[in-house]
C-alpha cells in the first residue's frame, strides 16, 4: 500500500539519526480504559494509549461485545479529551439503536456520533469537528467512490476504504479504530490484506471451553499485532449485569 505521507526534505543517503519525529507523534492519546491503554503500549514519557497516526483493527466473534467495548472507549476518550475528540460512526446499526445501547451502558460523556456509509463523508465529518479518533462500526459496511460508481461493494471495497482511512490518520496524526466482522466459526470476513495494512490488531473472543480453567462466557481480548508495543498479550473481561458493560478481571492478564 502506498501512503500519501512522507518526510519533507528527505534525501538519499540520509541517516536515520537525522529524522525528526513530529511533536504530534511523540505523545500517546490516552483512552482512559486501563487495559486498552496497556495493550496499545506507551511513549517515552511512560503514557499508555493510542499512537497518533495509527490504525487499529478490532475484530471479534458475533455477540462478543465489539460495539459495547467501542462505545465504552468512545465515552472514556470523550471524558478525557472532550466530546468532539472522538467520532463514533455507525453504519452497522441506526443512531437510534446506538443511543439506546449507550443509555443501557449508562455512558456518562457525550461524544460525536454519525451514521455515514461513504468513507469520504466520515472523514469530512471528522475534519469538521477536529476529532482525534474515529471509530467505524463496521469496516465491511462502508462504501467508497468506486463502489458508488459501480452501484455496489465487492470484496476489495473494505481494502480501499481502509487505505483511505489510513492515509487520513497518518497525514493528520489522528487515530482510526475499525471494527471488522468475523463469522460464527471465528474466521475473519474479508481480505487478509486488511491485517497487513493496520498497525494494531485486537481480537475479542468468548471462552466456550467447559474444560478450561477460565469461566464460560469470559471475554478474551488478544493483541494479535502491535507495531508500537507488545503483541501476544491477552486480557480477560467480563460482561457486567444491568448495563455495566465490559470490565477487566483483575489478575488474569497473560502474555506469550
Amino acid at each position: 500500500m502506498e501512503l500519501n505521507v512522507g518526510i519533507e526534505g528527505f534525501r538519499r543517503g540520509m541517516s536515520i539519526k537525522e529524522v525528526t519525529v513530529p511533536e504530534e507523534m511523540q505523545h500517546r492519546i490516552k483512552t482512559g480504559l486501563a487495559y486498552i491503554d496497556d495493550a496499545l503500549g506507551q511513549d517515552k514519557h511512560g503514557v499508555h494509549g493510542c499512537m497518533p497516526s495509527s490504525v487499529i483493527f478490532f475484530t471479534g466473534v458475533p455477540g462478543g461485545g465489539k460495539t459495547t467495548l467501542m462505545l465504552q472507549l468512545a465515552d472514556s476518550i470523550a471524558g478525557i479529551h472532550g466530546s468532539q475528540s472522538i467520532l463514533f460512526n455507525t453504519a452497522e446499526e441506526s443512531l437510534y439503536q446506538t443511543k439506546l445501547m449507550s443509555d443501557r451502558l449508562r455512558l456518562r460523556h457525550g461524544f460525536v456520533a454519525g451514521q455515514d456509509r461513504l468513507v469520504d463523508d466520515i472523514l469530512s465529518h471528522a475534519d469538521e469537528v477536529n476529532a482525534k479518533v474515529i471509530v467505524v462500526d463496521s469496516l465491511q459496511t462502508l462504501w467508497d467512490d468506486i463502489a458508488v460508481k459501480r452501484g455496489g461493494t465487492n470484496s476489495r471495497t473494505p481494502t480501499r476504504v481502509l487505505q483511505q482511512l489510513t492515509d487520513w490518520a497518518k497525514s493528520n496524526y489522528k487515530v482510526v479504530v475499525a471494527i471488522g466482522q468475523v463469522a460464527k466459526n471465528g474466521q475473519f470476513k474479508g481480505d487478509n490484506t486488511l491485517k497487513h495494512i493496520v498497525d494494531v490488531h485486537l481480537h475479542l473472543d468468548i471462552n466456550q471451553d467447559e474444560k478450561s480453567d477460565i469461566p464460560i462466557g469470559v471475554r478474551m481480548m488478544e493483541v494479535q499485532k502491535n507495531r508500537f508495543g507488545c503483541g501476544g498479550l491477552t486480557y480477560f473481561l467480563k460482561m457486567c449485569e444491568s448495563g455495566g458493560g465490559l470490565r477487566e478481571i483483575a489478575g488474569m492478564r497473560t502474555s506469550v
